[in-house]
């Protein structure tokens, strides 16, 4: 069994209603078929939330990031997302209202990135740091997009939080990483077009 089928389990075991449904964010046929899933099933979307993040060793400096390291961490960090949001995007349409929530970085923050004041100001490694300002560029564009109301889109920033993607040397814990994206989940009428985080809003 997956990893992802061992915490669907898991969930279950606790009495939620909860169903894994296998995507993969580097194969785009696994999007398409995810969302005739769910259409097979439920008829529509209310929620998306696109959490993919992945880094690689090659990654670093501008002068010393391989091309192969920006490649594999954009494929997934960005064009996986669009790929996968793009296929379910007719779902979240059929709900009449709906929610796309792009878990982003203060990394991928530009104006923090040129903030020497900024507790994370040294931290520059290319590859993912563009995804994830890529990424933020995504949730911009669509929150335009949609600005009729139908789908708020935002980014959200979990903060520096203990996971598999840095060796669980994160000071956060998931529920800590996990509270706005569940408090912006539950708002009857959520903003659109912002990039937030516990604290508040950050800046682009």
């Amino acid at each position: 069994m997956t990893r992802s089928g061992q915490a669907a389990a898991k969930l279950q075991a606790e009495g939620l209603d909860v169903q894994f449904i296998h995507l993969d964010l580097n194969e785009q046929q696994t999007a398409s078929g995810a969302a005739e899933t769910i259409r097979g099933q439920f008829g529509k979307l209310d929620l998306l939330v696109n959490n993919a993040a992945i880094v690689s060793e090659g990654d670093g400096l501008p002068s010393k990031a391989t091309l192969d390291a920006v490649q594999t961490v954009i494929q997934t960090n960005f064009l996986g997302t669009i790929a996968v949001t793009q296929a379910m995007l007719p779902l979240l349409q059929e709900a009449g209202r709906a929610q796309i929530i792009n878990v982003s970085s203060e990394l991928g923050s530009i104006s923090q990135q040129t903030n020497p004041d900024w507790q994370y100001f040294p931290v520059k490694v290319l590859a993912y740091c563009a995804s994830k300002a890529a990424l933020n560029m995504f949730t911009v564009q669509l929150a335009y997009e949609f600005r009729d109301g139908s789908i708020a889109v935002n980014s959200v920033n979990p903060g520096y939080v203990a996971t598999d993607l840095n060796g669980h040397s994160g000071p956060g814990t998931v529920e800590e990483g996990a509270a706005e994206i569940v408090r912006l989940a539950l708002l009857n009428s959520p903003v659109t077009g912002k990039f937030l985080e516990t604290a508040g809003e950050i800046p682009w």
